[in-house]
C-alpha cells in the first residue's frame, strides 16, 4: 500500500486477503478472497451461506483466518506470516449486528457510555452527547431499550459503536428488520457521520434494493468467492452468473443454444428450449454452443395486438395464463413454449383487458437478454 503522504486515503482504507476453510458437517467451505476496501460504503452481497459474516468475523477477529492479511491503512491487524493476530479490542473496530445486543438494564446514555471507561467523565459525556445528537437520539438519554421503537435501538446500537471513533465499520444487516422509511433516515444518518469520519463501511445485505440504495460499491460472494466487484450497475444490472442473476431479481432464467452468428449487428440467436428464439448481445461464442439466458420480468412488454414498426427486435406470441396482484405489481405467466414471467401494473391490466386464455405478444429487448457465465 502507498505511504499516507502519497495516498491520502491510503491511512483510512482496508485490504484483506483471507483464506479459512471449515471442516464440519457435509460440505466443507472455504473462504479464500482477497480485496480492497476505501472509505465508503462497500456492499458485501450474495445468498446465505456465501461467507458474508464469516469474513466479517475474520476482519473483527472474532474468528482466525487459516492464512492472508487484514490491514486497515498502515496498521496490521493479521498477518499469519509475520505471525500479527490482534486481539478484537485492540482492533478498533465497530461491529453492529442484526440482533444489536443492546444491554437491556443499561439506559440509552449508559450503553454509549459503555465503550469509553477509559476516559475522563467529562469527555465521556462530551464524546457520548455528540453522538447521540448525530444520530438524532439525544431525545431518549435515560430510557431503557425496551422503552423505545425499533429504529432508535437502532440508531443508539450504531452510536454506540461509532463513539469509539473505529478505523472499521462492519454492518451484518442491521436494518433488516425495519420499514423502507426508517431505514432510509438512519443510512442518510450514517451517511453524514461519515462524511466526516472518513472510514471504510462493509455493509452485508440480501436486498438488492439496498445495494442500489447504499453502494457505492459491491462485492458479490458465492461459495467463498468473489463472483464480481464494481458499481451496483456494473455488478447487478447485467450479472454474468446465474447466482447473480437469481439474486438480483432476474425472474426468467432459460437454457439455450446459440443458433447463429450476426456479428456485422453485434447480436447472436439463441434458441431457447421450447422452440422460442432471441436476438441477443454477440459474445465470444459458437453456434451450438450451451448457453443460459437471464431477463428481467420488469423488462419484458406485453402487447394484445402483432405490434409493428418496433426497435425491439424479439416478439413473441404467447397465451395469457394466471395473473397474481402482489401489491403494486401483477405477475403475468405466458406461454410461448417456454413460460414467461411478465410484472406488469394494475392499470396495465386495466387498459388492455388482460384475463386467462388472451393471446398477447411479449415484445423483448436485444440488450434485455443477458448471457450467463457459471
Amino acid at each position: 500500500m502507498s505511504s499516507a503522504s502519497e495516498n491520502p486515503e491510503a491511512e483510512q482504507g482496508l485490504a484483506a486477503r483471507v483464506r479459512k476453510k471449515f471442516n464440519s458437517g457435509k460440505d466443507p467451505f472455504e473462504l479464500s478472497l482477497e480485496f480492497t476496501a476505501p472509505p465508503g460504503f462497500t456492499i458485501l452481497f450474495g445468498p446465505s451461506g456465501s461467507g458474508k459474516t464469516t469474513l466479517l468475523e475474520c476482519l473483527a477477529g472474532l474468528s482466525r483466518p487459516d492464512a492472508g492479511r487484514i490491514a486497515a491503512g498502515e496498521r496490521v491487524l493479521f498477518d499469519s506470516d509475520l505471525g500479527i493476530n490482534l486481539p478484537v479490542a485492540r482492533r478498533s473496530i465497530a461491529y453492529v449486528f442484526q440482533t444489536l445486543a443492546l444491554f437491556p438494564h443499561l439506559t440509552v446514555e449508559e450503553n454509549v457510555r459503555y465503550g469509553l471507561a477509559h476516559l475522563p467523565a467529562e469527555s465521556k459525556q462530551k464524546r457520548t452527547r455528540a453522538i447521540l445528537e448525530s444520530f438524532r437520539v439525544e431525545h431518549l438519554l435515560h430510557r431503557k431499550p425496551d422503552e423505545i421503537s425499533g429504529g432508535e435501538r437502532q440508531r443508539v446500537a450504531l452510536a454506540r459503536s461509532l463513539v469509539t471513533d473505529p478505523c472499521l465499520l462492519l454492518l451484518d444487516e442491521p436494518l433488516a428488520a425495519l420499514d423502507a422509511a426508517t431505514k432510509s433516515t438512519i443510512i442518510a444518518d450514517l451517511r453524514g457521520w461519515n462524511a466526516a469520519h472518513n472510514i471504510p463501511v462493509l455493509y452485508v445485505t440480501h436486498s438488492r434494493e439496498e445495494v442500489f440504495a447504499l453502494g457505492e460499491r459491491v462485492i458479490a460472494l458465492d461459495r467463498g468467492r468473489i463472483l464480481a466487484q464494481g458499481t451496483p450497475q456494473e455488478v447487478l444490472s447485467a450479472p454474468r452468473h446465474e447466482m447473480l442473476a437469481q439474486a438480483a431479481g432476474f425472474e426468467n432464467i432459460f437454457d439455450a443454444t446459440i443458433a447463429s452468428l450476426h456479428e456485422g449487428h453485434g447480436t447472436m440467436t439463441c434458441r431457447i428450449v421450447g422452440g422460442v428464439d432471441l436476438e441477443v448481445p454477440l459474445a465470444r461464442a459458437i453456434p451450438g454452443s450451451k448457453v443460459r439466458l437471464a431477463i428481467r420480468a420488469g423488462d419484458i412488454l406485453a402487447a394484445t395486438e402483432m405490434p409493428r414498426g418496433l426497435s425491439a427486435r424479439n416478439v413473441i406470441p404467447g397465451k395469457l395464463l394466471s395473473l397474481d396482484q402482489q401489491g403494486a405489481t401483477v405477475i403475468a405467466t405466458v406461454d410461448c413454449g417456454p413460460r414467461f414471467e411478465v410484472h406488469l401494473t394494475p392499470s396495465a391490466i386495466h387498459s388492455l383487458d388482460l384475463r386467462p386464455g388472451r393471446n398477447l405478444w411479449l415484445v423483448i429487448k436485444t440488450y434485455s437478454c443477458h448471457l450467463l457465465w457459471n
